[in-house]
């Protein structure tokens, strides 16, 4: 014996170390080994979740930016469309301003002619009357009135013309 080894107490010992083995290899290592393959997999699986909702705020970013440019792009269109509506609106409002102003003056002008040619008339009848008076009182009966009032219109219209070509 030469390097000190008992030969039953390292079967022994060997057989204990055997037994113990297969005994946590049995009880230990394949529950230990279940836990920590689950727990790897829990692992992966967070890590897919992680990727999955990585990749979800991607897809969600680039479509918040989309939906903010087509926003913005609409905003700007909405207001040039705006803007070309109140200039089309002004253009019509001052086209109509001066279409009316246009009628009323219009309008103004008739009725002026109108009042002024009544004013006329009725002045031409005024001094005929007041002329026939006049004479009547002049001549005392040698003309009738209608005579006179026909002599006196006819000199009226050829002295004084009612502006009645215009």
């Amino acid at each position: 014996m030469g390097i000190g080894l008992d030969l039953p107490t390292f079967v022994g010992q060997l057989v204990s170390f055997l037994i113990l083995l297969a005994a946590l290899s049995y009880f230990g290592y394949r529950p230990i080994r279940r836990v920590l393959e689950e727990r790897s997999q829990r692992i992966r699986d967070s890590v897919e979740k992680a990727q999955l909702a990585r990749e979800e705020y991607e897809r969600v970013r680039v479509e918040a930016e989309q939906g903010l440019k087509d926003a913005r792009l609409e905003a700007h269109r909405i207001l040039i469309e705006a803007a070309a509506t109140r200039d089309r609106l002004l253009t019509e409002a001052r086209a109509e301003a001066k279409e009316e102003a246009r009628a009323i003056v219009e309008g103004s002008n008739v009725q002026l002619e109108e009042q002024r040619r009544a004013v006329v008339e009725e002045l031409r009848r005024e001094f005929a009357d007041a002329a026939i008076l006049a004479a009547e009182a002049i001549v005392l009966e040698s003309l009738d009135a209608k005579r006179h009032r026909r002599l006196i219109q006819g000199v009226l219209e050829e002295r004084l013309p009612l502006e009645r070509e215009h």
